[in-house]
């Protein structure tokens, strides 16, 4: 929807805008919007202001109510999986915080699904697994983290696919943006952890074997070691950490 061209740009930057807005603070929970006043302080046609609310209310960020208006929510109503909410939370809100409870929501699927794979994966999966983790020192080594990351979300993707669990496969978008936004938001050092890539290795060796309980222990670990450095780390972005 956010990458429909001309019209479609102008409505997803209109989304962006009112979103970042809603996590960062600027617009508190209580405040009320109408549609007039989005389309003058942006620039928008009344059309584009009431598509971009729709959105916003479809992730429980925003009610719309006649002779009311439109209510910014409390988080607690947010629909918090919801992979570009992440990524505005990561962008406009508090960074750390986010990330931390992410990596505590991976800690209660990805070994689960790691130990699911081990049972399930198909060959075919089993090689990509191994040729992720492969890009990964690879890229490591070079310092390429884009192309490292691009490899990490591939290994955790098809983890997740090989556990034959729909619910864990859904879940994908939001440890993509996990790892998008340690890259992207200076959390990851110049050349990625060795011991961090070892692990992911551990995991793919584990799943081809068939052996749940090291593979799921192996991913847990891998969480443990991205929680401890995005602690260490902090807000100020300090590259030290290691992506998981």
């Amino acid at each position: 929807m956010l990458d429909r061209p001309i019209a479609g740009e102008l409505h997803g930057s209109l989304v962006a805008a009112l979103g970042t807005g809603i996590v960062s603070g600027r617009y508190q929970p209580g405040h009320v919007l109408n549609l007039e006043g989005i389309s003058a302080e942006h620039g928008v046609s009344r059309s584009v202001a009431r598509e971009a609310v729709r959105v916003l209310e479809s992730m429980g960020m925003v009610e719309s109510r006649r002779r009311v208006g439109i209510t910014v929510q409390d988080p607690e109503k947010w629909n918090v999986f919801d992979p570009v909410l992440i990524r505005w939370r990561l962008q406009a809100g508090d960074r750390t915080a986010q990330l931390v409870s992410l990596s505590e929501l991976r800690l209660g699927f990805e070994p689960a699904a790691a130990a699911l794979a081990a049972r399930r994966a198909s060959p075919h999966q089993c090689r990509v697994l191994a040729t992720a983790v492969s890009d990964m020192v690879m890229h490591g080594r070079n310092g390429d983290l884009a192309a490292y990351l691009a490899a990490d979300k591939l290994f955790h993707q098809t983890m997740l696919e090989a556990s034959g669990n729909e619910m864990f496969r859904a879940l994908n978008g939001a440890v993509a943006e996990v790892l998008a936004g340690r890259t992207h938001h200076g959390l990851m050092p110049e050349k990625p952890n060795i011991d961090a890539i070892a692990l992911h290795d551990e995991v793919a060796r584990a799943i081809r074997m068939g052996e749940a309980d090291q593979a799921e222990r192996a991913m847990r670990a891998i969480i443990d070691e991205s929680v401890s450095a995005i602690v260490e780390v902090g807000p100020s972005g300090a590259g030290t950490a290691a992506q998981a």
